[in-house]
């Protein structure tokens, strides 16, 4: 059973007088009445992270991988609670200064601030963090419109990458290794630019998952079709590189997740205003596709030829 079909199943009917949990259907818990948003993520090793050789890159990738779910909703994140479960070995005084260490970059270069958390005994090395802002208004999930612009912010496909090398699965050379690693742990989510996401997005999510199992859960509850050109979808000159001088293709990179970039769709009339926000907060954002009810299905192509969504369906917990 996968993860969805246990919420489905055991627990969405607990939420039905509570509108503020979004049905389970989306990353956060919005209260209207007091602004309060709230998400709650969890991260194990040998699921999230390979190894704890890391600490302090490991706890950057948990701490931005959570704020990613509030900014992908237009709000901006205040508070964080962080509890973690390890031993001896996983939490000896040098990694806990190093965890410290990151963790003050952190609340420094997005503004926010410890509220507070636990620590559990445990074999493995476990976090969860739950993230608090506030907000009148968040850009929902299942809101698209017919013939939207579907958008996504930087660059796809770096973050698996260095996901391999770390598996030992790629021979590259130190300085484009370190590229791919620091962007697997530090992902650069749009920060600035989703503040002004409110004004223009109808719907929006972060691609943790994969960008066509993130687009799907995007658009899940509405009888509306959506349409990308991998062509369009946006990569690194690195990997770029990559690819041409090791005769790879960009399919087999850009929909595995991790990307923790935003993956939202607006209207075709706010495309200058999307271009002048990008502009001014010097973040990337390029349209993917569109979203389109007359389609029978959904549609990938690439170099004008359909190709099977099956094969890049992405990440899914599996119980």
């Amino acid at each position: 059973m996968n993860e969805f079909k246990i919420i489905n199943n055991y627990f969405k009917a607990l939420s039905k007088k509570n509108p503020a949990a979004k049905n389970l259907n989306d990353d956060v818990f919005f209260d209207k009445k007091s602004g309060i948003v709230i998400s709650v993520d969890t991260y194990n090793s040998n699921v999230h992270f390979k190894d704890f050789i890391n600490p302090q890159l490991i706890i950057k990738k948990v701490i931005r991988s959570s704020l990613s779910d509030l900014i992908c909703k237009g709000v901006t994140p205040k508070y964080y609670f962080l509890s973690g479960g390890g031993n001896k070995t996983t939490f000896t005084k040098k990694n806990l200064s190093l965890i410290s260490k990151s963790l003050k970059e952190e609340q420094n270069r997005y503004s926010i601030k410890i509220g507070g958390g636990d620590t559990v005994y445990s074999k493995f090395p476990s976090f969860s963090v739950t993230v608090i802002g506030f907000s009148n208004k968040i850009v929902n999930r299942n809101n698209a419109k017919n013939n939207d612009d579907i958008y996504v912010t930087g660059n796809l496909g770096d973050s698996v990458l260095g996901l391999k090398f770390l598996k030992n699965k790629n021979k590259l050379s130190k300085k484009i290794k370190n590229y791919f690693v620091n962007k697997y742990y530090c992902p650069e989510i749009p920060f600035l630019f989703s503040k002004k996401l409110i004004n223009f997005a109808n719907s929006s999510i972060d691609i943790s998952d994969g960008l066509i199992s993130d687009m799907k859960k995007l658009i899940n509850k509405q009888k509306l079709y959506f349409e990308i050109n991998i062509n369009k979808i946006p990569i690194s000159k690195k990997l770029n590189d990559y690819l041409q001088k090791n005769n790879k293709d960009k399919k087999d990179f850009v929909f595995s997740g991790d990307d923790y970039q935003l993956l939202f769709t607006s209207s075709k009339k706010n495309r200058r205003m999307i271009k002048s926000i990008s502009k001014k907060t010097n973040q990337k954002v390029t349209i993917i596709g569109n979203i389109n009810n007359n389609l029978k299905k959904n549609v990938l192509t690439q170099d004008n030829k359909s190709l099977k969504l099956a094969k890049f369906r992405g990440y899914s917990h599996k119980f």
